[in-house]
Parts: C-alpha cells; structure tokens; sequence
C-alpha cells in the first residue's frame, strides 16, 4: 500500500444535491487523515460548480453524459493513477467510473445496501456500512479507506464570494437586511408542505418579528413559488430563481431557512445556517440535516414510506403553521 503522501483518493458521487452534501462528512474525514493525498471529485456537470465549493477537494471533474464526454473524463481519470476510488452512489454506472478509472482499491456498498445490488461485483472492497443515518454509511467507506472516523461531521463548504456580493445589492435595493428563506420545492409532492402554508408563515413572521422572506424557486417551480406569494400578503417576500452557487450564497447569508427533505434543506445545514426541516413520509433518523438541524414530524414510524405520491401526504399536512412558526420563532431568538 502506498504511504499515506503518495495515496490519491477519487470520490465518485454524481449527484444530487442532498446526497451529495450527506457525502461532505466522508470526505472531510478522507482529507483529515490524509492530509497530503491528492483528493479529486468526479461529479455530473450540472452539479460541478457547487462541488468546487468544498474546500477539502483539490480537483472537480465534471462528468458529461455524452460519449464523447464519456470519454474524454475516463482518460482523465485513468491518466492521474488513483490509488483509492470511493464510490459512494452504488449504481452501476458509478461503480463502473471506480472500475474504469483503474484504481487497485475500489472501495462501495455491500449488495444489500448499494442502490443497485449488482454494482457491488465492481468493487475490490465491499462494505456493510454502521448507522443510520446516509452520512454515517457514507463515513464507513472513508474509514474503509483507511480514514479515522470523526467525533464530529465536518462540511467543508465555503460561501462564493461574488455571488455573496451581488445577492448583497439586490437585498438593499429591495430593503432587505436581515432575512429567512422558505423552499416549497421538494420533487415528489408527498414530502412536501402546501405553498399556502408557506404563505401563511410568511406572513407571520412578518406580523410577529418584521423579518422578510425570500422564496426560492428552483427549475420548474414558478407556479409553487408564485402561490407561495399569493398567500403571504400582506407580507412581501422576495422571489429568486438562483443558480447553485447563487443558492449557496443566499443560504449561507439567510438567518434560517424552512423547507421539507429536499437539497435546499441538506444545503443550508451544511453550510451552518439554521434549518427548520419538515419531515413526513421519509424518516430524519437517515435523511434529516447534517451536521444540526430543527426537526418537526408529527408522523409515526407507520407513515416513513418513502413514497412518491402526487398528493400531499397526511405526515405532511399534520404539521401547523403556527408549529412551523414556533419553531422558526426559537431559532431566530437564540441565534441573534
């Protein structure tokens, strides 16, 4: 085995934005105990720019989907000799980017716990991960790999200093100072909170603390955010339809964020900002926020589904306004 300086580690985690923060605590823990490795990210490319926020990482490797993108990443990869590939995906196309990249270690889940039980044929290393919660699996293939498992998850993210700046100027023209965010986003619709509640939340921390909101939109969520508007009058939130890099700067400046189990939410909680987390169908024992967070979830152990329904589910629509408003109420007083 190499010495610890001449090791190379290749994280391989495509995406998505929640999965990819739950993985930041493994890397953390790669780069601490091994300080002087080369420690690179292959990333899909829609996700890169956020990637190259972590301050641990020497490279991003974005990765396209075409062939020829194909391509030209895999002699990328092949060309560095990594010593070490963690997949931390489990499917068969990542486990294939580990076995291509012609790593000697290559490092995933044991078939009952990757995400595709056949990828685990790709791997020289086969791991049954301890925990329960997505950051803790992820932490067993870093210590796999030969890190120390940390007492404390680190996410080292920093914030995008032009970004920060430009977010700045358009809070003042809009007289904005001090601000909380709300994500009515979450992709499947039974993990999420109706936007009339979002509205309704707005306007109470209007009413009770003067504090402005801003509403995020991401792609294809105008219509949710645009209900979200409706209902918060006489408040007058803030709209922004921000680019990842954008998201990361106006969470890292926002006092607390509100959003369901969507990547919003793991993205503010990595950065350190205060999150209030809605949970219902999925369970916060295994997705909620890392490394802190405010949880409510007035569902039972019966309604962790995990189901991707159209309809907003009863887990979710048992939780109050005035709850959520509480909740947010406590995190602005103890954090001025």
């Amino acid at each position: 085995m190499p010495r610890a300086d001449e090791q190379s580690f290749l994280v391989v985690r495509l995406g998505s934005l929640g999965d990819l923060m739950h993985t930041l605590p493994a890397v953390a823990a790669l780069r601490s105990s091994f300080p002087g490795a080369r420690l690179d990210w292959v990333v899909e490319q829609k996700w890169s720019s956020l990637v190259e926020l972590v301050t641990v990482v020497d490279h991003v490797i974005p990765w396209r989907r075409s062939f020829p993108g194909w391509w030209a990443g895999l002699c990328g990869l092949r060309r560095t000799h990594y010593s070490c590939a963690v997949d931390f995906q489990g499917l068969y196309k990542s486990a294939l980017l580990a076995r291509l990249s012609g790593a000697p270690r290559r490092i995933g889940f044991h078939s009952s716990f990757a995400r595709e039980p056949g990828a685990a044929r790709l791997y020289s290393e086969r791991v049954i991960p301890t925990g329960r919660h997505i950051a803790e699996m992820n932490l067993s293939l870093a210590v796999a790999a030969g890190a120390a498992r940390p007492g404390v998850m680190q996410c080292p993210l920093r914030l995008p200093a032009e970004e920060v700046s430009a977010l700045r100027e358009i809070l003042a023209r809009s007289g904005i100072g001090d601000f909380a965010v709300v994500s009515p986003g979450g992709g499947w619709r039974s993990k999420c909170w109706p936007p009339e509640r979002y509205g309704a939340l707005c306007a109470e921390l209007w009413r009770r603390l003067a504090v402005r909101v801003v509403v995020n939109a991401g792609p294809g969520e105008e219509a949710l955010a645009g209900a979200v508007m409706a209902a918060a009058v006489p408040a007058t939130p803030l709209l922004l339809s921000p680019s990842l890099r954008q998201l990361a700067a106006l969470l890292g400046l926002a006092r607390v964020l509100v959003a369901a189990d969507t990547g919003p939410l793991h993205l503010a909680a990595a950065l350190g900002t205060p999150v209030v987390a809605l949970f219902g169908p999925t369970d916060p024992a295994r997705n909620g926020p890392v490394p802190k967070g405010t949880v409510l979830r007035n569902a039972s152990d019966k309604d962790t589904t995990y189901q991707r329904g159209e309809n907003y589910s009863p887990a979710m629509l048992a939780l109050g306004v005035e709850q959520v408003t509480a909740a947010v109420e406590r995190e602005l007083s103890v954090r001025p």
